[in-house]
């Protein structure tokens, strides 16, 4: 634990300013308006078991066209920028696009846990680490974004004793997030910048998404 400490307060000295501009910015995806937070979703749908740079690129590609274009076309414009789950993960948005309206509302009435379960529950294609990522996205800041490279951080440094063969278990996903409350708690500061400088950790850089 304590070397896993510094290590994470090292990269603190290092991209604290970026992680904070960084987060800025996602404070201000959260005043999005329903359209926009779609979008955004959008990408937390894609990414999933995907590379984070290159998802980036391919929704940026087609951005604001999640918003109209029917399943076959999303398809086929995910297929032809390389992307691999394109008829899958194009059901998945249409399925999203027609709770638009449901996604907002839960927003606006619900708090942030209770928004996570509902966006887990109710849009297809989001796990907890997909809806921890997007409430990230928009701002929020409490919540941990596991997935296999996270857990193997974890691991090496003997936060944990295992890797698990898979996340999709809220008792595990939870236990695991505990963990990383614990040490957020201990540096005094936020899982969403405990999630950046994990990240950095892992791969030399910050993520751009």
């Amino acid at each position: 634990m304590q070397k896993f400490a510094e290590l994470i307060l090292d990269a603190k000295s290092e991209k604290e300013n970026e992680v904070k501009e960084k987060l800025k910015e996602f404070e201000m995806n959260g005043k999005l308006d329903s359209d926009g937070k779609f979008v955004e979703l959008c990408f937390c749908i894609l990414v999933a078991n995907s590379n984070l740079e290159r998802t980036k690129s391919i929704w940026e590609k087609i951005n604001e066209g999640f918003l109209y274009l029917d399943r076959g076309e999303i398809s086929r414009r995910l297929k032809r920028h390389g992307y691999r789950f394109y008829n899958v993960r194009a059901q998945f948005i249409v399925e999203a696009r027609d709770k638009k309206d449901d996604i907002e509302k839960c927003f606006r009435t619900m708090k942030e846990d209770e928004a996570r379960n509902w966006l887990k529950e109710n849009i297809r294609g989001l796990g907890w680490k997909e809806s921890s990522h997007f409430l990230r996205n928009l701002g929020y800041r409490n919540f941990g974004i596991l997935d296999t490279h996270v857990v193997s951080i974890m691991h090496k440094h003997g936060l944990v004793d295992h890797i698990p063969k898979s996340l999709s278990s809220r008792k595990i996903y939870f236990s695991l997030e505990k963990k990383l409350k614990e040490i957020s708690k201990i540096l005094d500061i936020s899982m969403a910048e405990l999630d950046f400088y994990m990240f950095y950790l892992d791969s030399g850089k910050l993520p751009k998404k």
